[in-house]
């Protein structure tokens, strides 16, 4: 569902950052210090940040520790009331400790309210949701729905198989080699802020027209 993402990145007062990462913290305690970090570099740029709403795993660490450098302004988190019932066992938005929630019906209409207000994408570690939003976006950006950087933050390597399969996607014809590009790789959270600034659109993207048109039933 993309009818409510902007085509190009809108001039706002705040750059928004949205962040795809894990519900949980990951064996390694290098994820942890590695959010930590992002949120003081967002901080050091007066960043905000848009993410999934959740209070656990990388996903309330970074929320939490933007909210206590930067205040809850720079937080806004949006959540599915079904992830709610899961989290807290109540479905009311104050419950949400960091920053401001908005609750929504569905996964689709949570990624395209954040997608809509977000000035940049960034993914932490996580699993299959975090995947999935990634590439949603990656697609998007493919197809000319949105033209904002992209960045994985590969904290201790973890996106090194991902990036693997991403040039065997290349060499067997499936991925160009300029839409390959539309993923930029950080390693340190200063390194994920720079490579937003740096952004370069790819080559070979598919500058389609997605504005709403009168469409014509084609009978078979």
């Amino acid at each position: 569902m993309t009818e409510n993402v902007p085509t190009a990145t809108a001039a706002r007062e705040i750059f928004t950052l949205c962040v795809f990462c894990g519900a949980s913290q990951g064996v390694s305690s290098k994820y942890a210090e590695a959010t930590e970090a992002l949120a003081g570099a967002m901080h050091s740029r007066s960043w905000s940040l848009i993410y999934g709403g959740g209070g656990l795993g990388l996903m309330g660490n970074l929320a939490k520790n933007l909210v206590g450098l930067s205040g809850p302004k720079a937080v806004h988190g949006v959540i599915p009331e079904a992830l709610i019932r899961t989290e807290r066992g109540v479905v009311k938005p104050e419950v949400v400790e960091y920053g401001k929630t908005t609750v929504v019906h569905s996964m689709h209409e949570r990624k395209a309210f954040m997608a809509s207000e977000a000035d940049a994408f960034v993914a932490l570690p996580g699993g299959y949701g975090t995947v999935e939003e990634l590439f949603e976006v990656v697609t998007w950006n493919q197809l000319g729905i949105h033209d904002r950087p992209i960045v994985l933050f590969n904290i201790n390597g973890f996106f090194d198989h991902m990036l693997a399969w991403i040039e065997n996607s290349v060499e067997e014809g499936f991925i160009s080699r300029g839409t390959a590009n539309i993923i930029s790789v950080a390693n340190t959270a200063e390194e994920v802020l720079d490579k937003i600034l740096e952004y370069k659109l790819a080559a070979g993207r598919h500058l389609l027209d997605w504005r709403l048109k009168d469409v014509e039933t084609l009978a078979i």
